[in-house]
């Protein structure tokens, strides 16, 4: 098998696969910091729109390969990353050696190792290399890398255009396991945030007083995706999402499902991802996850509603 090179020439010129939300936050961030970005999406609109801020347009993955050597991949799911890389004139057709694929992508470890026993053929470096980090906090990104320790070094300089930080931490799929532990951490904390806001309707307490309160505090509770949560609840910012409720139902999904086949499933998460489930069946799917809080609401108006009957 031949061995990724390690090239030390300077990047000049980087590759876009995916020019979604996540896709073209990256993208902006090459530009503004001057580098040349060659980009491809398979809908039209999207291709468009990367072309439109400044990004050279390419007509396959496998033609992109041919014009860069760090490519950047920003796909929904194994079944995108599966076509891209290894369908008709995909990536693989074009990558060599030289070559460092960085995959941005929230998928299973299984799913990226086997990707990146695929990609390492050709002699490229495959890094999975998930985003922990909202698009309004583009620059910000912490991004746990699994793969080559020595082809992150390499690709460091395109990475910190749009992250604060990139670690290694551990072989292929690290990366992605470290990320999907995260998202059950988001998927908790966001159905809490959303269950006591709605409890507060019940309680006598206005949900923005409480809001306001305890997100101006320093309680040990406050973090973050509280703050996010809330004020998108208390704004009725739902059709605004941050994240989607069909992504967070995604990434759970593959969350506890890792955490399973590793003889460790999870109770809480298990439990939370129920309400994701339901707000989908609502309806909700699309909309920021903070919708969970509409789930949780009809369900104690349901509850007040057959106590004063009985």
């Amino acid at each position: 098998m031949i061995s990724w090179t390690g090239s030390n020439k300077p990047i000049e010129k980087a590759g876009l696969i995916g020019c979604g939300r996540m896709g073209r936050c990256m993208l902006q961030s090459l530009l503004d910091r001057g580098f040349q970005v060659v980009a491809y999406d398979k809908f039209p609109a999207a291709a468009k729109s990367a072309e439109e801020m400044g990004a050279e347009a390419a007509a396959t993955p496998a033609e992109l390969a041919e014009r860069s050597s760090v490519i950047l991949l920003s796909l929904p799911g194994p079944a995108q990353l599966q076509e891209v890389l290894f369908g008709e004139k995909g990536l693989k057709e074009g990558l060599t050696s030289d070559h460092v694929v960085i995959d941005t992508s929230t998928v299973d470890p299984a799913t990226t190792r086997v990707n990146a026993a695929g990609v390492e053929e050709t002699g490229a470096a495959y890094l999975d290399c998930p985003i922990l980090g909202r698009p309004s906090a583009t620059g910000k990104w912490m991004l746990p890398t699994g793969g080559n320790p020595e082809a992150l070094h390499q690709v460091m300089p395109v990475l910190l255009t749009f992250a604060a930080n990139a670690v290694s931490v551990g072989g292929h799929g690290a990366g992605n396991a470290l990320k999907l532990l995260n998202q059950l951490m988001f998927s908790c904390i966001n159905a809490i945030s959303s269950e006591v806001m709605a409890i507060c309707d019940h309680v006598g307490i206005d949900k923005k007083v409480f809001y306001d309160t305890v997100a101006d505090s320093s309680a040990a509770t406050v973090s973050g995706l509280f703050r996010e949560v809330g004020k998108s609840i208390v704004t009725d910012g739902y059709d605004t999402p941050a994240f989607t409720v069909d992504l967070l139902l995604k990434d759970a999904k593959l969350g506890l499902q890792m955490a399973k086949d590793a003889d460790a499933p999870s109770v809480i998460a298990g439990t939370v991802q129920l309400y994701n489930e339901i707000a989908h069946a609502e309806g909700l799917g699309m909309q920021d996850t903070s919708a969970l809080y509409k789930v949780f609401s009809r369900h104690y108006e349901k509850l007040c509603r057959q106590a004063q009957e009985n």
